[in-house]
């Protein structure tokens, strides 16, 4: 059955969006720090041939080129200041967790609450720091040595590194801007918005390659229907989930005895959300994004690397499958849903599941149940990521677009959605609370008789 909360979260209409000031004002802050990125995105990094630019990104869109420039919402094609986007951010967030796990001091800081989570937040911008520098500067070399830069030298490769770290710290900043004051997820909503921006652009590309002949209408046909299908499909599984059953024993208050209730833990087939897929792709980027710049001049070491581990090569596929899979895991049992954790509050709220001791077996049981879902998730996410990947290969489509894209416009829609409809109920509940103090005011005092005195 369900509860009050769920009841209310089920009726609430979105017309009661302009009652709720306080969630308008977050939207259109939210709104507001989107639409500067977005201008971000068109302020070109100093120094830059344009037209040679334009150029080496028609030839790089097919391969890796294409997936920096969703990953950053177009600003790699046109070398703007946010060119870096948000990935030095994501994989530093990805180092300090892995360490964090093996690292004792680390771990323990995870244990302190909010003053660790802060601590651990700071190592984070540190490592964001470290990376971008690394990455402007090798992004530099390599634009000057694919012709790219106007006036190559010193002064370039400084004012290149000033501009792309500064952009990747500004992101990071409205991300945080976002999620403090905003409607949440402000790094997840800085790629979707940027996703989301590129969508129009490559749509029309490969529809104009159907009437022009270069694909076949069936092709153009088949892959729209796949894409709708898709969408269909992460939406059910973001949605699916396994109940586990808990009760709650009777309990005394004075004279009077409550009888035991029961409710329901939910557990997600996919409780680390997209976050393993961004993970996976961050991982990809960050050694092949100078080596996509450095063209033809590439040689060595770095030439192998884009050569295997371009967009539909079988390295590539391989990695990418297995970095989803370790994420999906490692991030379920670390983060979103800690078994150990949840086996002690359901024991401090006197709360079991039939047939379970309460403590170290509970804790077994939740592991096995989350183990055998979180399987299903993992291999669902790499699934939808890969299958993209593969038929663009096969088919030849002539532009890029991959599952990541289609897992995070729809997780994060949807989750976006949520947080919205979560203060609406708040919002509700409020009102309900103000209409009750009112109806207690226009009551009044009751009335005494007359003193005797």
């Amino acid at each position: 059955m369900a509860s009050a909360a769920e009841q209310m979260a089920a009726n609430t209409s979105w017309a009661a969006l302009a009652k709720a000031k306080d969630l308008r004002q977050r939207i259109f802050f939210a709104l507001g720090l989107l639409i500067v990125y977005r201008i971000g995105t068109y302020i070109p990094v100093p120094g830059i041939d344009g037209g040679a630019l334009r150029e080496f990104m028609d030839e790089a869109a097919l391969g890796i080129g294409g997936m920096l420039n969703m990953f950053t919402g177009g600003a790699i094609s046109r070398m703007g200041i946010f060119a870096l986007g948000i990935m030095p951010y994501i994989s530093a967030a990805i180092i300090v967790q892995l360490v964090a796990a093996m690292y004792g001091p680390w771990a323990q800081l995870k244990k302190e609450g909010e003053l660790g989570r802060r601590k651990l937040n700071q190592y984070t911008r540190y490592g964001t720091v470290l990376l971008a520098l690394m990455q402007s500067y090798g992004l530099a070399l390599s634009l000057e040595a694919g012709d790219l830069a106007t006036d190559p030298g010193w002064f370039f490769r400084i004012s290149t590194i000033i501009t792309l770290v500064g952009g990747t710290l500004f992101l990071m900043w409205l991300g945080e801007q976002i999620t403090a004051r905003g409607i949440g997820n402000g790094i997840s909503l800085i790629i979707f918005v940027g996703i989301i921006a590129e969508i129009p652009a490559q749509l029309a590309q490969f529809l104009s390659q159907g009437r022009t002949g270069n694909i076949s209408p069936v092709v153009v046909i088949g892959i729209l229907l796949m894409m709708i299908g898709l969408v269909a499909f992460v939406v059910f599984m973001e949605r699916a989930l396994r109940k586990v059953h808990i009760q709650y024993p009777r309990r005394q208050v004075g004279m009077k005895v409550f009888d035991g209730g029961s409710s329901h833990l939910p557990i997600k087939v996919n409780p680390a959300n997209v976050i393993p897929a961004i993970f996976a792709s961050s991982l990809l980027l960050l050694p092949t994004t100078v080596a996509t710049f450095s063209g033809g001049s590439t040689t060595g070491f770095m030439a192998t690397l884009l050569a295997y581990f371009g967009p539909g090569q079988p390295l590539y596929l391989l990695f990418f499958a297995s970095m989803i899979i370790f994420f999906t895991f490692f991030y379920t049992l670390n983060v979103s849903f800690k078994v150990e954790d949840v086996a002690e509050n359901l024991k401090n709220q006197n709360g079991f599941i039939p047939g379970i001791r309460p403590g170290k077996r509970t804790e077994d049981y939740l592991y096995f149940v989350v183990t055998r879902i979180v399987t299903v998730g993992a291999l669902y996410l790499a699934g939808v990521a890969l299958m993209p990947e593969i038929l663009r290969a096969q088919l030849s489509i002539p532009f890029y677009f991959g599952g990541t894209s289609v897992l995070i416009v729809v997780a994060v829609g949807l989750d976006t959605m949520s947080q919205v409809q979560s203060h609406l109920v708040a919002h509700q509940y409020e009102g309900l609370l103000e209409k009750s103090q009112l109806r207690g005011r226009k009551r009044g005092p009751t009335k005494k008789g007359p003193s005797l005195r």
